[in-house]
């Protein structure tokens, strides 16, 4: 029946699904035929293969706990629902602040996830002496922490080099790198909706650095505004040319914008047809990339479960109602999963579920 999937499809299309298949690498211009032309169901059928291919019949998840240090931003993100000058709420946690909420850990929490806003309040020793007193006081504890954006400015303010600072941060404690800031690579649309906010030149050297330097990172791409088909497979291809270089991404994340509570309301959120799409030959597309993770937070959890028939093998974690970036934007409210309630999604969807940490080490 799956074979007779890929035999129906028109001739372009099929001959692209078949390489796919092979584990053969499919261009540029052949992943814009499949986002024009494919349909999701043979689209859903080779992710998937693919998805076992990597992975297995496995769900990965972490324990993980999200502190979000402020809101408040010098950047002005048109698509941006979680800064104060959004939402008219604003907070900037202390050192002591942070490091209670570290304290108040679940035993169990394993990987700890820290992003915020690009405040001038924090700098470059402030962030070194946070992650110092965090592995002191959680020693095993992964620590994942800063954007690319929010690299750029504290390592520039502090006047070293990309290399230093994060050699500075590596040896505070920080484990790995986060994947967010990089939206949409286009120059032009980064001009529309992000035009402050580091370019993609940087972002893109930042994370080859740490990858140099021994730090893993995750990619993103935020898409669904008017970005066009060629718009995405463009920032496919330079993650895909990066990571042949590298080998340093652990995980791909597609976010789809969230159109609450921003300046970009007006704009229609896409279907969850281009959602699934886009998921799915973001897994055939980047072969250099084990993993492709749905964040369910954002996505919802409807959706979420649809996306591990579309190549995804991460669920992300049970994040304990510890971030507001994508409730403000009208996701799901008060975020958290146990461990029980992942297991269950997994099985109900043929998977098994296995907890990481976040090296991606099975627990």
């Amino acid at each position: 029946m799956s074979d007779l999937l890929i035999q129906s499809c028109e001739e372009p299309v099929r001959i692209i699904l078949q390489k796919a298949l092979n584990g053969e690498r499919i261009s540029e211009k052949e992943a814009l035929v499949l986002f024009k032309d494919a349909e999701l169901a043979s689209l859903s059928y080779v992710a998937d293969t693919i998805r076992k291919r990597l992975n297995g019949n496995v769900l990965y998840f972490v324990k993980n706990y999200h502190i979000e240090p402020t809101n408040r931003c010098i950047h002005n993100c048109k698509f941006c629902s979680f800064s104060e000058r959004i939402s008219r709420t604003g907070w900037s946690f202390s050192f002591d602040e942070m490091m209670e909420m570290v304290r108040q850990l679940k035993a169990d929490i394993t990987e700890l996830h820290i992003v915020g806003g690009v405040n001038p309040k924090y700098d470059l020793d402030f962030f070194c002496r946070l992650l110092e007193q965090i592995k002191k006081e959680k020693p095993e504890i992964h620590i994942k922490a800063f954007t690319a954006v929010e690299l750029d400015y504290i390592i520039t303010q502090s006047g070293l080099s990309f290399e230093e600072g994060l050699k500075r941060l590596i040896v505070s404690g920080l484990d790995s790198i986060p994947g967010g800031g990089a939206e949409i690579f286009n120059p032009e649309i980064r001009k529309q909706i992000c035009s402050s906010k580091t370019g993609a030149e940087d972002w893109l050297k930042i994370h080859e650095i740490a990858h140099q330097c021994g730090i893993p990172s995750n990619a993103t791409m935020l898409y669904g505004f008017f970005e066009t088909y060629e718009d995405r497979v463009d920032h496919l291809s330079q993650l895909r040319k990066l990571q042949d270089k590298t080998k340093g991404f652990n995980a791909f994340i597609p976010l789809k914008f969230k159109n609450k509570n921003n300046e970009f309301s007006h704009v229609p959120e896409l279907s969850v047809v281009e959602e699934m799409k886009n998921y799915a030959i973001s897994r055939i597309f980047l072969d250099n990339i084990q993993h492709l993770k749905v964040y369910w937070p954002m996505t919802g959890l409807e959706n979420s479960r649809m996306s591990l028939h579309f190549g995804v093998d991460d669920f992300d974690g049970t994040i304990d109602d510890s971030t507001r970036i994508y409730e403000m934007a009208g996701s799901i409210e008060n975020p958290t999963l146990n461990s029980v309630e992942i297991e269950k999604i997994a099985l109900e969807e043929g998977l098994q579920a296995v907890e990481r940490d976040g090296a991606y080490n099975e627990l």
